[in-house]
């Protein structure tokens, strides 16, 4: 018996290479982590938030989604303090991720002979940018390493560019920046620029659960860059947060208004009451064009408002804001 089940192990063993890929996920694996999600994915297991909402998600504020995903509890997904190629140029996409990790001449080899039996090419920084689709983001754990941290240079940019007509947030270093700043459709963020190439680093898993900094990162996320920093919005939560953070910019505008015509006394932010309220709902009907959600979520979400006592006299946020 001994020697039979030595045996099974065995084959197990040499066999599991070409059955199970170490370094990307697998669908089964990816819809573990995002079993919340109900609605489209890609073949590869990531859910597909709609279009749309990459193209509205760069009108709203980062306060505006953070406020929502906070009262949802999902409290560690920003983070700021990057350097970008566009920085007065915002960013939306979906995520596709990447962990890299120092190298070691065990794992190296592993992985590349993974890479072989997969016919995959070039350098494993590579493999992430052929798995890109259009309107994905690459997310990539670099461990904030710079010098020979740089995980793209000005070509694997115009791949990035190529592949998803969107970018990348990178957790580490990036060369040939003055190149990258002139491709169409990229833009990035990373923690520094270094001349040189990258070194002593090594993939380790592609649409896998990553930590930038102080956020955590699912494939699938709805990627929001702007200059002041990078939310992940997860993807369940993707429409509830954008079309959130759109009623809060129009009661920011109808505010706004008020202030301007010195009818809003004392009440600079505050003082949503019924007839406020009442006062607003007025005001969109005469300005239906402001609306970029559907004005059944208009309706739903002014219902909610009313009914949710406001902090700071303003669903969602606190005073002083």
């Amino acid at each position: 018996m001994r020697t039979i089940v030595s045996g099974v192990l065995i084959a197990c063993t040499v066999l599991a290479p070409s059955g199970f890929a170490q370094v990307k996920q697998t669908k089964e694996q990816i819809m573990f982590y995002t079993a919340e999600w109900k609605g489209d994915r890609f073949p590869d297991g990531r859910p597909k938030v709609a279009d749309n909402l990459l193209e509205r998600a760069l009108d709203v504020s980062i306060e505006d989604i953070w406020d929502y995903l906070r009262g949802q509890r999902y409290v560690n997904q920003f983070e700021g303090g990057w350097q970008a190629l566009h920085a007065d140029k915002p960013f939306a996409g979906r995520a596709l991720t990447a962990q890299f990790m120092p190298s070691r001449p065990d794992m190296t080899n592993a992985i590349a002979a993974e890479g072989r039996a997969e016919g995959r090419v070039s350098g494993t920084n590579s493999w992430v940018i052929n798995e890109l689709k259009m309107g994905d983001t690459m997310v990539a754990d670099g461990y904030g390493k710079i010098v020979e941290g740089t995980l793209i240079g000005s070509n694997l940019g115009s791949g990035i560019a190529a592949h998803t007509h969107s970018g990348f947030i990178f957790d580490a270093g990036i060369r040939d920046a003055e190149e990258n700043r002139e491709i169409a459709n990229l833009n990035g963020f990373y923690r520094g620029y270094d001349p040189s190439a990258w070194a002593q680093m090594q993939l380790t898993g592609i649409n896998v659960p990553v930590r930038i900094g102080r956020a955590v990162v699912l494939p699938g996320d709805l990627v929001v860059a702007k200059r002041d920093g990078v939310i992940f919005i997860p993807a369940t939560l993707a429409a509830g947060a954008i079309a959130k953070a759109e009623f809060t910019n129009l009661q920011d505008a109808f505010n706004f208004e008020l202030n301007k015509q010195g009818s809003n006394g004392a009440e600079f932010e505050g003082g949503w009451n019924a007839q406020k309220y009442a006062a607003f709902q007025k005001w969109i009907d005469a300005h239906p064009d402001k609306l970029k959600m559907t004005r059944a979520e208009f309706d739903g979400l002014m219902g909610q408002a009313q009914r949710t006592p406001a902090a700071g006299g303003r669903g969602g946020r606190g005073g002083g804001q």
